[in-house]
């Protein structure tokens, strides 16, 4: 069986024997080395680290946002390194509740790469429930990955550009409502979203234990938030394109598929002081 979306916590305790590729994604934004320090400290037997920073995003350019995509000759470096071939089952997990995994499926997703989940609950999961535990650094032996990019997945800054006023497009904001009606902002020069944005923060699809919602659940929100919009005109953005890939990851487990993603979020788009900016509550 090939999991896509999320796997549980007793499925992998099962398949600890090397067949799969396990990738460990802890990151803290305000602390880069966080990440790397607790996976040395203790990890999922087997598994390897991927940083956001350093796997999981390109060298900034002064363009395309905080943590601009690798390109695919990148990324195929990176997963081949981290031992993933063709058909390799890849399991990638955080801290808890799968943003920082959800970027790392989302990449192996665009080049290709279908067998590939997200751990539900995480590291916190895990040692919840007392599951074998290892310290140091590990790898696996390194594969040979072949990108094959699905340039439909996602959208640059000059395909989003004409999108806002569309009424047959939707961009939806995954950042927590404070930063999106711009109350506040600790990050990017700029307080506000992109005009005519929604926001659908990434925390409304966990539970409090930072398990993923019930299929059922996911649809229900994202129906009510897509008012009949096919998945397909949706597009999803954060601050740096990382949480936003939590929303799609719920997305397609509820079954709504073809979402895309603005890898370049709002981290780009607040770059450029003419483009427009919106505050306060999302219009309909």
């Amino acid at each position: 069986m090939t999991f896509t979306t999320i796997i549980p916590t007793d499925t992998l305790a099962a398949h600890l024997d090397g067949s799969w590729a396990i990738v460990d994604c802890r990151f803290d934004l305000q602390n880069e080395a966080w990440g790397v320090t607790q996976y040395r400290a203790g990890h999922i037997p087997g598994a390897s680290y991927a940083s956001l920073s350093h796997d999981l995003a390109a060298r900034g350019t002064g363009s395309g946002g905080r943590h601009p995509l690798p390109t695919p000759e990148q990324m195929a470096a990176t997963f081949g390194r981290l031992g993933i071939g063709p058909g390799v089952q890849v399991v990638a997990y955080d801290q808890d509740s799968g943003m920082f995994a959800s970027r790392l499926w989302w990449m192996l997703r665009y080049v290709g790469h279908d067998a590939v989940a997200v751990l539900d609950g995480g590291w916190a999961k895990w040692t919840r429930e007392q599951r074998p535990t290892r310290s140091g650094n590990e790898s696996r032996p390194a594969a040979s990955f072949v990108a094959s990019p699905r340039e439909d997945r996602r959208l640059t800054l000059d395909q989003v550009t004409p999108l806002v006023g569309d009424p047959g497009a939707l961009l939806v904001d995954a950042r927590g409502p404070e930063r999106f009606e711009g109350r506040v902002e600790p990050i990017d020069r700029v307080a506000g979203h992109i005009p005519g944005a929604l926001n659908h923060y990434y925390k409304q699809n966990v539970s409090d234990e930072g398990t993923l919602l019930p299929a059922g659940d996911l649809r229900r929100q994202f129906e009510a938030l897509l008012r009949g919009h096919d998945p397909q005109q949706t597009v999803m953005y954060c601050g740096s394109g990382v949480s936003a890939c939590h929303n799609l990851l719920s997305m397609e487990h509820a079954g709504l598929r073809g979402s895309r993603l603005y890898a370049g979020s709002w981290s780009e788009w607040s770059a450029d002081p003419d483009r427009p900016v919106e505050q306060g509550p999302a219009r309909r």
